[in-house]
């Protein structure tokens, strides 16, 4: 998993090659200018002596360290600039291949997901990715260079104290890579803690009103305590190991520079009167170039650990862009403009294979008719009207439309013969105008009113603060029964020529659902309607009524029809629609 990650950070990496080059040049010329200045400042020393001071040489080694440190500013500045440029737009591909890839997965991994910790995905760790891998280039890049340069330099001037050190190094590399280990396993729990939490305070938030109103607060607030500790307990176990890092390459550290002490005074005395003795100075730079060789350790040390926690979110990023969509129809042709006839043949769906809803389903309905969809709860109501949509595809059978199976053409073109309203209300934050054109952007906006008059929704809309101007959303200024109209008027303005219509009603008040229904009474006409009803007066006008029961239609026909037979629909209507 961990392979497959990083396989597809440099994926997204590849595009900025050439940001990324300049990152690297950056990196050497700061390095380049951080390595002079022990060097200069060691030659320095040696320009002060029992004899006297080198005044023209101190002079020139000084000048040299103030160069060698203004080489420093402007690339590092620039590598600041470079890489949080690579950072951020990286940061901004992940989140829109990630917002996009949701438009292309099935609908049943969205309904398989809590809203919550789908939208923690795409905001909170692609933003712990990037704050924590991207942006720590810099100093991994500086350090990697860093401990390179010094081992260079230190090989070239004295291969002794060079040895003493690279011999300790692979002590710091093992304690890094031990803790390592741990460190990632406790970020990708800590993630998913956090993702878990997320979701849930966007369950509660959302439906606080019923929590409210079933006196629910303290055992919401127990549940989520329990989430939020055990969100503390992967945080707590993740800082600890993250922690340890550090003072463990610092010991290290402590070590190299002890190291180059004992060995470098060693060589000041035993080579002094030789023709290249190891100098004071020399061993002053030797000691700056330790420090500046272990310091890296520590701060890559800290870059590996914030590694761990991005590569932890960019494995939950990864996993949704690796997700399978569905299948392309571009291959298919555009439905086009139907008149209605839609059928069914031997459908078997379910959701869960171990759980069978649908099976040997078939249907025939005509141009035109309205049909009504009745049955109990769990009868698969809903479950036709998804498969009718395809917003599921169907595991065995066939759904046809016009005689067009409709796996065999455009789900847009299909879905566009449609128009759907349902018990549940959504509209965007938006202007009035821009939800109820949704469906026609290019609809006028006297077809616009037209429709909104037809919904009975032109009056409250008029009222609005700024009229078909306000902006609205799906929370906010609007009762329930306000967004269900600007629903309904917003697929009057499509007229499409098939609709379905799940207790559309539900949320209105009698008498604007009589002036409503009337209004759709004149929309229906000469259109293909599926209506799924729970209300007398939605379902004794219908041309068809469908009964269903366990997954199939147990009875069909009209309202007197049925009720003649004497069987499931009568008793359905004697318990519950005739009261």
């Amino acid at each position: 998993m961990k392979n497959m990650t990083l396989s597809s950070v440099f994926r997204y990496l590849k595009p900025y090659a050439l940001p990324i080059a300049l990152v690297l040049l950056c990196a050497l010329a700061v390095v380049a200018g951080q390595l002079l200045a022990p060097f200069f400042a060691g030659r320095a020393i040696d320009c002060i002596t029992a004899e006297g001071i080198d005044r023209a040489g101190l002079a020139a080694n000084l000048a040299g360290i103030g160069g060698a440190l203004l080489l420093v500013l402007p690339f590092q500045w620039a590598m600041g600039l470079f890489n949080n440029r690579i950072a951020y737009r990286v940061l901004c591909d992940l989140r829109r291949d990630a917002f996009q890839k949701l438009s292309r997965l099935p609908l049943r991994y969205v309904d398989g997901r809590a809203y919550g910790d789908v939208a923690n995905v795409i905001v909170t760790d692609a933003e712990q990715f990037s704050e924590g891998l991207l942006l720590g280039f810099t100093q991994f890049f500086t350090g990697i260079l860093t401990i390179v340069g010094v081992l260079g330099i230190m090989l070239a001037l004295r291969w002794e104290v060079a040895l003493v050190v690279f011999c300790i190094t692979p002590v710091s590399f093992f304690v890094a890579r031990s803790i390592s280990k741990r460190t990632y396993k406790s970020f990708r729990a800590q993630a998913e803690a956090r993702a878990e939490e997320a979701a849930y305070a966007d369950e509660m938030l959302a439906g606080l009103k019923v929590v409210k109103a079933f006196s629910r607060e303290e055992a919401a607030g127990r549940t989520f305590d329990e989430k939020n500790r055990a969100l503390e307990r992967a945080s707590l176990r993740a800082v600890f190991f993250s922690s340890t890092a550090n003072p463990a390459t610092r010991f290290v550290n402590a070590l190299v520079y002890a190291a180059v002490t004992l060995v470098g005074g060693f060589l000041v005395i035993s080579t002094a009167g030789m023709a290249a003795p190891f100098t004071v100075g020399s061993l002053g730079m030797f000691l700056s170039y330790a420090n500046q060789y272990t310091k890296p350790f520590n701060e890559i040390s800290e870059v590996v650990t914030e590694f761990q926690n991005a590569l932890a979110c960019a494995a939950r990023i990864f996993a949704l862009l690796a997700e399978e969509e569905e299948p392309s129809d571009a291959e298919y042709p555009d439905l086009g403009t139907v008149r209605g006839e839609v059928s069914a043949e031997h459908v078997a769906f379910s959701y869960d294979p171990a759980r069978p809803l649908i099976e040997d389903f078939d249907l025939s309905v005509k141009a035109g008719m309205r049909v009504a969809i009745v049955g109990p709860t769990g009868c698969g109501k809903t479950t036709l009207i998804n498969l009718l949509m395809r917003f599921y595809d169907v595991d065995a059978g066939t759904v046809s439309v016009d005689g067009h199976d409709i796996r065999t053409v455009t789900r847009a073109s299909l879905r566009r013969n449609y128009g759907m309203v349902l018990q549940e209300t959504w509209l965007k934050t938006g202007t009035v105008r821009e939800n109820l054109k949704m469906g026609r952007p290019d609809a006028s906006d006297e077809e616009m009113i037209e429709a909104a008059k037809a919904a009975k929704a032109h009056s409250f809309i008029r009222r609005l603060p700024k009229g078909y101007d306000t902006v609205i959303g799906d929370e906010g200024i609007l009762s329930a029964g306000q967004k269900q109209l600007l629903c309904i008027a917003r697929v009057m303005l499509c007229r499409p020529p098939m609709l379905i219509l799940d207790e559309a009603t539900s949320n209105i008040d009698t008498h604007t659902e009589r002036l409503v229904q009337q209004a759709f009474d004149t929309l229906m006409e000469g259109r293909t309607s599926f209506v799924v009803a729970h209300r007398l007066s939605t379902i004794v006008h219908s041309d068809l009524i469908l009964v269903m029961k366990d997954g199939k239609i147990v009875e069909q026909g009209t309202h007197g029809e049925l009720l003649e037979k004497g069987g499931f629909y009568a008793g359905l209507y004697r318990a519950g629609f005739a009261h």
